[in-house]
C-alpha cells in the first residue's frame, strides 16, 4: 500500500531567513490528488490568518511537497 505524505514549510524571501518546516493538521493522504488541493488550501489558510503587512514586510510565502511512500 502506498500513502502520500505532506511536508509543508513557511519561508521568507527576506535574507538571513530560511525556511521553517510547519506541523499540519492532515499528515497522510490516500493519493497524489487529495494531498495536493489539501496543500494549497491549507497554505492561504495560514497566509490569510496573518496580517497584510506581516506577510509583505518579511516576505513570507509558504511551499508544501506531496511525497509517496510504500507502507508496510
Amino acid at each position: 500500500m502506498t500513502k502520500v505524505f505532506l511536508f509543508m514549510w513557511m519561508c521568507s524571501s527576506v535574507p538571513g531567513n530560511d525556511c521553517i518546516k510547519i506541523p499540519t493538521p492532515e499528515l497522510q493522504f490516500n493519493d497524489l490528488y487529495d494531498c495536493t488541493v489539501y496543500g494549497y488550501a491549507h497554505s492561504e489558510d495560514i497566509i490569510v490568518s496573518l496580517t497584510r503587512e506581516f506577510v509583505n514586510k518579511k516576505e513570507i510565502y509558504t511551499k508544501f511537497a506531496c511525497e509517496s511512500h510504500k507502507i508496510v
